[in-house]
């Protein structure tokens, strides 16, 4: 009852409040791709001068417009640099604390080598990861071929990590041992490579080799990654679908397989995701992953996002699902400078408490 009652609210509240925009929201609202603002064709991670200019000019609800005052992330016309750092106050009902925690710090570099090609670098200087590679743009149609370390290409790229079909909470709120969410954590990657593939622009194929950085035997299997998505528009709606696959190794023999969804109009935008993993977190087990976020722009700099998580880590076990309920906002009030406040419902077992909430801040360059 008490979780009906939290459902109906936020309901009414999304009925009567309908921007939001989060990375692939940007995309499917505005009728762009992902490469068209990040470095990485697939997204994440360092933005592109499209995608530079449109963080400093449009996304703030304030942005400077002082024309003697020159920025730019272009060192010269081959090498940019970026930047971003992420930091977040945390309250878990369950562990009955709060707490600061640094999430990531990372330092960007784009070198471009001709016309077609370009060598890219990351370091995060909190977790201590390096992630570069080379992007040629050498096939048809603006497609392209990636070589390096790197992370694949999977359903929905969400900038949450916390999505149960990203990384989920990823033992930070919670006591048990098992890992909430796909591999798709912060700290995931793979070295291989990765053929990228574009038709009569509503279409994209992806398609990864490579094995994951914490597996160093020369005798494990790669993970094999495909993708393919279709972005058709029917006058100013904005349409994504598309499925995902993955053959993994980690530690075992693994299977997943999923399918998005999403809609952009207007201000308004709805993304989900679901996910059937075999074997992915026990030896004959099957596990489900979902996830739907609608979102809505209330005014230039501030958009609300509800999303709605669950998880079934086994199919063959009764009353083991949890799902969650995240409720927040994002709230830029100058150019690269984010705030974003989240409440965070968890519907688990009866008389378990460990809702939790987090303000998360986000400064990039």
């Amino acid at each position: 009852m008490k979780e009906l009652k939290v459902l109906l609210f936020l309901l009414t509240q999304i009925i009567f409040l309908t921007k939001t925009d989060a990375l692939p929201r940007y995309a499917l609202k505005l009728g762009d791709n992902c490469a068209s603002c990040h470095v990485n064709p697939t997204g994440g991670n360092m933005r592109n001068l499209n995608g530079w200019h449109f963080g400093k000019n449009l996304l703030g609800m304030f942005t400077p417009h002082d024309k003697k005052f020159k920025l730019s992330p272009q060192l010269n016309e081959n090498i940019s640099f970026g930047l971003d750092y992420r930091t977040q106050f945390l309250y878990s009902q369950e562990k009955e604390k709060t707490d600061f925690q640094e999430m990531t710090g990372s330092i960007y570099a784009d070198v471009g080598i001709g016309e077609k090609i370009n060598v890219f670098a990351r370091y995060d200087f909190i977790n201590f990861i390096w992630e570069g590679y080379a992007v040629a743009k050498i096939l048809p149609n603006d497609g392209y071929i990636k070589v390096g370390t790197f992370q694949p290409n999977y359903g929905i790229r969400l900038d949450d990590h916390t999505a149960y079909t990203r990384g989920g909470d990823f033992f930070l709120l919670f006591t048990q041992g098992a890992r909430q969410g796909l591999l798709y954590d912060p700290f995931y990657r793979e070295t291989g490579i990765e053929f990228g593939l574009n038709f009569a622009g509503i279409s994209n194929f992806t398609f990864s080799a490579g094995k994951n950085s914490a597996n160093t035997s020369f005798r494990a299997d790669p993970t094999y990654t495909a993708r393919l998505e279709f972005t058709p528009r029917i006058g100013e709606l904005g349409i994504l679908l598309g499925a995902s696959s993955v053959i993994t190794h980690l530690p075992r023999r693994s299977n997943l397989i999923g399918g998005f969804f999403g809609i952009g109009f207007g201000d308004f935008a709805l993304l989900a995701q679901y996910d059937v993993a075999e074997d992915l977190r026990a030896i004959d087990t099957k596990s489900n992953f979902m996830m739907t976020q609608a979102s809505y722009q209330i005014m230039g700099g501030l958009e609300a996002i509800v999303r709605y998580d669950k998880i079934d880590p086994d199919n063959a076990v009764e009353k083991d699902e949890i799902s969650r309920l995240v409720v927040g906002f994002e709230f830029f009030p100058y150019s690269f400078i984010e705030i974003r406040p989240q409440y965070r419902f968890i519907f688990e077992h009866e008389g378990v408490d460990n809702n939790s909430a987090v303000i998360q801040l986000h400064f990039w360059y």
